[in-house]
């Protein structure tokens, strides 16, 4: 799959986002090594503490379908801008692919390409 594909995906999940506190819709799709794709939106909760991330979710759908091998995941706001995943996202992504590639976008469709190593340097990896 293209990356543009997989941005597109992530857009697209925007319309399912639960952002009435901040008004900051989030969109993901992970891709995972067989193919397949997942996608999440950002669940916000009153109780701020209970929010969840669109990242976390589509990675806890994959995992939860039982695909543990990530390859891609492409994050979308709307507007022109890019919004970079939280320390508690990046953790959850080096536990499954620390090498995962990282697609930021704006609603407008147009994104950046970065790796895991380049936003979150030191993860916690258990040896």
């Amino acid at each position: 799959m293209q990356d543009k594909e997989l941005v597109l995906y992530a857009i697209k999940a925007l319309k399912n986002s639960y952002a009435p506190y901040s008004n900051f819709p989030v969109g993901a799709a992970l891709l995972t090594k067989s193919g397949n794709v997942f996608t999440g939106v950002n669940i916000e909760n009153a109780s701020y503490g209970l929010t969840v991330c669109a990242e976390r979710v589509a990675m806890f759908k994959a995992v939860s379908e039982g695909e543990l091998a990530f390859e891609r995941i492409a994050i979308a706001v709307k507007g022109k801008g890019k919004a970079l995943p939280c320390g508690a996202c990046l953790q959850v992504m080096a536990e499954f692919n620390p090498k995962i590639e990282i697609l930021l976008a704006g609603g407008n469709g147009r994104f950046v390409k970065r790796k895991l190593f380049e936003l979150m340097p030191e993860p916690f990896i258990l040896q």
